[in-house]
C-alpha cells in the first residue's frame, strides 16, 4: 500500500486502506473497507466501517455512519448515528440514532435522541431536539423543540416550532 500519514488502532481498524491519506480510525473494524478516501476520522465499533471512497468524513460512538460507502463530508457522533445512509453528502447527526434511516439523502441535520431517525432520502431538513422530525420522510423542513413535528410524515417545506407541536 502507498497510503500515508495513517493512524489504525483496534482489531481490523482500517485493514483494506490502500492509498487512502490522513485518516484516523479507532475500535474494532473502524474504517475497515476503506480503500482510497482520505481525511476520515472514525472512533467506535465499526464507525465508517464500509467507508471506501468517500472524504472527510467524521464518525464518533459505535456504529455510527457505519454503511457510508462513498458519501463525503458527513458527521455522525452517538451510538447508530447516520447508521444507514451510504452516499449521502454533507449531513450531520448529532445523538443516539439521529438520521437513523437516511439513506441517500444530503444536507440534513438532526440534534437529538432519534430526531430525523425515519428520513430516508429527502434532503435539506433541520431536526433540533429529543424525537423531532421522528416519522418526517418530507424535504426542507425545520422542526425545533422536543417531539416538534414527530407525527409529521410526507410534508416539505415546513417549520416548526415548539414541544410536541404540529402533531395535531
Amino acid at each position: 500500500t502507498t497510503g500515508s500519514d495513517n493512524t489504525s488502532v483496534g482489531v481490523g481498524a482500517m485493514a483494506a486502506n490502500t492509498t487512502g491519506t490522513n485518516n484516523v480510525a479507532v475500535g474494532r473494524q473502524a474504517l475497515d473497507a476503506n480503500t482510497t478516501a482520505n481525511n476520515n476520522t472514525a472512533v467506535g465499533k465499526s464507525a465508517l466501517g464500509a467507508n471506501t471512497t468517500g472524504t472527510a468524513n467524521a464518525a464518533l460512538g459505535a456504529f455510527a455512519a457505519d454503511a457510508i460507502t462513498t458519501g463525503s463530508n458527513n458527521t455522525a457522533v452517538g451510538y447508530n448515528s447516520l447508521t444507514v445512509a451510504t452516499t449521502g453528502d454533507s449531513n450531520t447527526a448529532i445523538g443516539h440514532q439521529a438520521l437513523l434511516l437516511n439513506t441517500t439523502a444530503s444536507n440534513n441535520t438532526a440534534v437529538g435522541y432519534q430526531a430525523g431517525y425515519s428520513n430516508t432520502t429527502s434532503a435539506g431538513n433541520v431536526f433540533l431536539g429529543y424525537f423531532a422530525g421522528n416519522a418526517s420522510t418530507g424535504a426542507s423542513n425545520t422542526y425545533v423543540g422536543s417531539g416538534a413535528g414527530y407525527l409529521m410524515t410526507t410534508g416539505a417545506r415546513n417549520t416548526i416550532l415548539g414541544q410536541f407541536s404540529g402533531n395535531q
